[in-house]
Parts: structure tokens; sequence; C-alpha cells
């Protein structure tokens, strides 16, 4: 019997290859025999970088970085064994997790420490970029992240604006003067699942202001400043496009890369799916194991479960699932290409003693060896 793994990670609890680990321990005390593979998932967002690079045996990189609020920080990505191929997250130098909820304000916050990891990367040998850009404490427009790779952007006076949104009130200018050449030689996919616009009512100060710590006159302003951001830009970058869907994401950090860089933005879990190759993994596949923290109704909605499902269900493939935990709704699951799956939790317990790492792993193994007893006895 084949079995493939792949499991996003639970998120507190157990990496992606540590929770497929703990699957395929629970598998072999079932079936000996059996040949078990662990695969590395992620949805684009946390956990990517750790996914990707363990999982395809690239190797991490750990540097400092500007925070988002200006301060020093230790931010971490990966490069792949091809030697060329950064992953990255932005919220690793530019996350909301960061910020202590006091101290949220996105007229401070910066992207300034996303465009150093990239600097670092190029300098490092990288031309092609994968990065996740959930989570975010700012609303920038990317301007952070454009001046720490060399694009001037400037008041009346030719000098730098500041950090932060509150910065682009002051902008009057963008050059490129100082932008490294190589950088026009470098691609980026960005793992991006949301369509809002730069501005408007649906775009990133109105949606995902307030949780940045926002207020309605802020949200206002800042609005009205990443307009004329955008209008500024398209004046001397053909690319940009403020009502592209997407554009919006992170803070603006969307309409920065697909206006000054070379970017596409891509489903986070079709990016992944591909990088790893899995349709060749589980096309001779006796049965796909997938899972997640937890199963619900939105996890129809593009998450990683849900792309594992569909791959293999291109070779007719039997899907079944672990999670953390599942509500009522995730019976939406079993027509989307799970064929089953199962809650781990094996007794009552606290949420804590629920997501401690070894109570996790042995749910986990525990859960996962009486499933594939009873597979092997049908089987």
């Amino acid at each position: 019997m084949k079995v493939v793994i792949a499991i996003d990670s639970l998120k507190g609890s157990l990496s992606s290859l540590e929770a497929g680990d703990a699957i395929r321990q629970g598998i072999l005390l079932a079936d000996p025999t059996a040949q078990v593979l662990v695969r590395p998932l992620a949805d684009g967002g946390e956990g990517t970088v750790e996914a990707l690079t363990l999982g395809m045996g690239g190797q991490l990189q750990k540097i400092m970085v500007t925070g988002p609020l200006g301060s020093p920080t230790e931010a971490a990505y990966g490069i792949l064994n091809d030697g060329t191929t950064a992953v990255m997250e932005m919220s690793a130098a530019a996350g909301i997790t960061l910020v202590a909820d006091k101290d949220r304000n996105p007229l401070l916050a910066t992207t300034y420490g996303v465009g150093e990891m990239i600097a670092d990367a190029i300098r490092k040998g990288c031309r092609h970029f994968i990065i996740g850009i959930g989570g975010s404490a700012t609303n920038d427009g990317g301007a952070g992240m454009l001046q720490a790779l060399g694009y001037g952007l400037l008041d009346e006076n030719d000098a730098p604006i500041p950090f932060g949104a509150a910065g682009l009130e002051k902008l009057k200018k963008i050059t490129k003067d100082h932008v490294s050449p190589v950088l026009a030689e470098c691609d980026f996919r960005i793992a991006c699942d949301v369509t809002n616009p730069l501005c408007g009512e649906n775009g990133c100060s109105a949606i995902y202001g307030p949780q940045k710590g926002a207020d309605p006159s802020m949200i206002m302003a800042m609005d009205r400043w990443l307009g004329a951001y955008a209008d500024l830009a398209a004046e001397s970058f053909e690319k940009a496009d403020k009502n592209f869907p997407g554009t919006g994401a992170a803070g603006g950090l969307g309409f920065a890369f697909l206006t000054f860089t070379n970017a596409v933005l891509e489903s986070g879990i079709d990016i992944v799916l591909r990088e790893t190759a899995l349709e060749d993994y589980v096309k001779d596949a006796d049965i796909v194991v997938t899972g997640e923290g937890r199963l619900d109704g939105q996890t129809v909605y593009g998450k990683a479960p849900i792309g594992v499902a569909k791959t293999a269900k291109k070779f007719n493939r039997p899907v079944i699932a672990f999670s953390g935990a599942v509500t009522e709704d995730a019976v939406a699951c079993n027509q989307h290409g799970i064929d089953a799956f199962f809650p781990i939790l094996r007794r009552i317990s606290t949420l804590q003693e629920a997501m401690d790492p070894s109570a996790a792993r042995q749910n986990m193994i525990d859960t996962s060896e009486q499933v594939f007893r009873l597979i092997r006895t049908m089987r």
C-alpha cells in the first residue's frame, strides 16, 4: 500500500512536516509494509517558508531587518535547493503579530524589512521569489519595501518620505535611479488569495485598516494618500493599476509588487502544489492523506486540504483528512474531494492541552494508526 501525506500545519502545535511524520508513524504501526511518503504543504500563509524550505531540502536564512515599527527584528526566509529560489513571508518582517495590540498603527508601520529580505536574497544569488503576503501590520502601499530596494519615494524637497502610510501624504516624486539592474532579472510569484483593489470601499484601508489600528478618520486619509500614490506611479510606471484585483493585499503591497517588479499574484495553494510537484507523487498512490488544524466550512474556499484533494481526484485517488478539530459545516469538505475526515482528539481536554505539541503528535499517531488498521482490514 502506497500512501502520500500532504497535510497543512496545525498552527500552534505541529508544522506540516511534523504532522505528516506523526501520521506516517501511525500508518506504519498499522501496516509496517506500507510505503509512506510525506510531502510539505502550506497555502502561502504562515508555515509556507518552513514547509517548502525544509520539505524540499533548502536552507533557512536568518537576518536582522527593520521591523514594522522601525526597530530591528530577526526574520527568516528560505532558499530552495536550486540556490536561486527564495521563499518568504512578508509577515516575518512586517507582520501584525510583531506588534503589540496597543502599538498597532498603520500610519507608522512599514514594509521596509520586506525589501531588506529581498535584497539579501538577491545578494545571495536568488532570482526567483515565492512570497506570501498575508498577515501584515502595514498600509503603506509597499512604499517601505520599495525604498529598501533602491526606489526613491521623495517629498517636495527630494528627501525620502517617512515610514508608514503617513509618509505617503508627503510623496511627490518616485525615482528608480538607485535600483539595482538585477531586480529586473528577478521574478516574483506572490501568494495572494484576496481580490481587494488598492482604494475605495473595498480597498485595503477600509477593509483591513481597522484590524491594524486605524480609526475612521485614518482610513479616509490613508485611502486618499494611496490613491494619489497610485496616480503618481501611473505617470511613470505603465503597470500601475490601483483597481486590479489583489492590489489591496497586505496594505497595498500587492500594488507595489505588480507595479514595480516582475510579479504575478497567484493562489497560495496553487503555488505550493506546483512547486512541490504533488501530482507526480499522488498519481500512483493508493491513498492520499491531508488535513489542517481545523476543518470547517471555510476549508473548501481555497484552503490547502482542498487543493490536495482536487489534485488527488484528477487520478481518482481516495482522500482522507485528519484535523485537530472539525465543525458541523466541515461536511462541505465531502463534496470537494475529501472522502472522509477524522478529528484527532481522543479524550476530553482543554484547548491548551490539545494544542500541546507532544499531545497533538501522539493524538495524530494514535488516530492515524486506528484508521489505517481499519483500512488494512478492509483491503
